[in-house]
């Protein structure tokens, strides 16, 4: 959990927000009443999603040095390197030479021209490899942005150390740690279409490769709004989830985002990949002292830490993170409505989802926060959310129930009020989704309803 209403790196997203409001309703407006959609009226699609997961994906981008391959999980891998470069990690200081080759997807046209969007990739990267994943996209009048990195990583920190990468923007458009962002979308401006590059980097004269399986993107135009329609409760089921505390881990590697204080990402995730059936072996967590309960969620921040933005919050390398667990996948997306999250629940797929909210607006949470992330396991009987929250005084107190409307809106919502009365902005509905790499029939049946597969 960001520490409460400390500012968030993803603040500076709210800048066209308060624009947009300026002079507008005041904090009474996050309170109004919300009217249920009506039933059967249509909702404008808000997101649009597009991964390359197949080996007649893999196969129909522009390859320079990658070969696709068939199997299981199909994928990229270095076939001949297209060239060598001399890379400094900023973080180190170190410069070592790497071979690398590059895959270039086929141009995707939004179905939703976007004001953001935020890359996934789900990949492989043995010792002495990395991959770096770049955007290039195309505004509604036609001119071309920048290519954008959009993050350079690796499974392990031996090699180099996995960052995002600050101050790119061509003054239309910027990334702000994960996200590219349309800088003013009151002009009109969106992103309609995009490209992405992947370049993968080996040490020089080896035969290892990076193996990528997945690479995709999430478009999206969510409405400004305080709030969002109320949904009608419509399951009452709740998942058997692993329950870990952030708050166990307070003091922890504090080189890592400041030890568990900040680690609501992190534990979430290890969560997840658990409630699947995956374990770290002892091997893996011999790093960790012996004296730490869970040495799990220690090594869950460890390698999902950015140490640009000097946090585990990085939402792609979160769910890159969970993609390292052999056969499973990760995205990051947004969803509509807490009917989504229903439709996942009911398939057996939990979400790990981000809010940010001020202590009077979520009942029995007892915090505020400019950001934070949970895990929805389930809905009782009145529709209400269980969730395990991770900032709770042991792995026993992490299981809550949230009250369903206080919880939709601080999900769902963009703009909202902080402690000051300051217009800040809200995650719009951005959760990961952590899946086997061959979903159930009923698995990818919910996945496709919520517009990820």
């Amino acid at each position: 959990m960001s520490r409460a209403e400390e500012p968030s790196r993803r603040t500076v997203l709210a800048a066209a927000v308060a624009a947009a409001v300026a002079g507008g309703a005041g904090p009474a407006a996050a309170d109004s009443p919300a009217d249920p959609v009506p039933p059967g009226e249509a909702v404008a699609p808000t997101v649009d999603n597009r991964a390359w997961t197949t080996f007649t994906d893999w196969r129909g981008g522009t390859a320079d040095g990658t070969r696709a391959v068939a199997g299981h999980r199909p994928g990229i891998v270095i076939a001949a390197p297209a060239g060598a470069i001399d890379y400094t990690d900023p973080h180190t200081g170190r410069t070592a030479r790497w071979e690398y080759a590059t895959w270039t997807s086929p141009v995707h046209r939004l179905r939703v021209p976007a004001t953001e969007a935020i890359a996934s990739w789900n990949a492989h990267t043995p010792d002495g490899t990395w991959l770096q994943i770049e955007l290039e996209g195309t505004y509604s009048d036609g001119a071309a942005t920048p290519w954008y990195v959009l993050g350079r990583w690796a499974a392990g920190d031996q090699d180099i150390r996995r960052t995002s990468v600050d101050d790119q923007s061509d003054g239309r458009s910027s990334v702000w740690t994960d996200t590219f962002a349309i800088d003013d979308p009151a002009t009109g401006l969106r992103l309609t279409a995009y490209r992405l590059r992947l370049t993968l980097y080996r040490t020089p004269g080896t035969g290892i490769t990076p193996m990528v399986w997945r690479a995709g993107a999430m478009g999206s135009d969510v409405p400004d709004r305080f709030t969002v329609p109320a949904s009608t409760p419509g399951l009452a089921q709740e998942l058997t989830v692993p329950r870990y505390s952030q708050e166990t881990h307070v003091g922890q590697y504090p080189e890592y985002d400041n030890g568990g204080e900040a680690w609501c990402s992190p534990t979430s995730s290890q969560m997840i990949v658990e409630y699947w059936g995956s374990r770290l072996t002892p091997e893996q967590l011999a790093w960790v002292d012996p004296a730490f309960a869970d040495p799990q969620v220690c090594h869950a921040a460890r390698f999902c830490f950015d140490y640009q933005y000097e946090g585990c919050g990085n939402w792609p390398f979160n769910a890159a993170y969970a993609a390292t667990f052999e056969d499973m996948q990760g995205v990051v997306t947004r969803l509509g409505s807490l009917t989504d999250l229903e439709t996942l629940i009911a398939a057996g797929i939990p979400a790990i989802t981000s809010q940010s909210f001020l202590k009077e607006e979520l009942t029995g949470a007892g915090y505020g926060t400019a950001g934070h992330l949970m895990t929805v396991i389930g809905f009782t009987a009145d529709g209400d959310v269980i969730a395990n929250d991770p900032n709770s005084s042991s792995n026993d107190a992490v299981r809550r129930v949230y009250k369903r409307r206080e919880w939709e809106n601080i999900w769902l919502r963009t703009k909202r009020y902080n402690a000051t009365g300051k217009v800040v902005s809200g995650t719009g509905g951005i959760c990961y989704l952590y899946f086997p790499a061959c979903p159930t029939p009923r698995q990818r049946a919910a996945l496709a309803a919520v517009g990820v597969l």
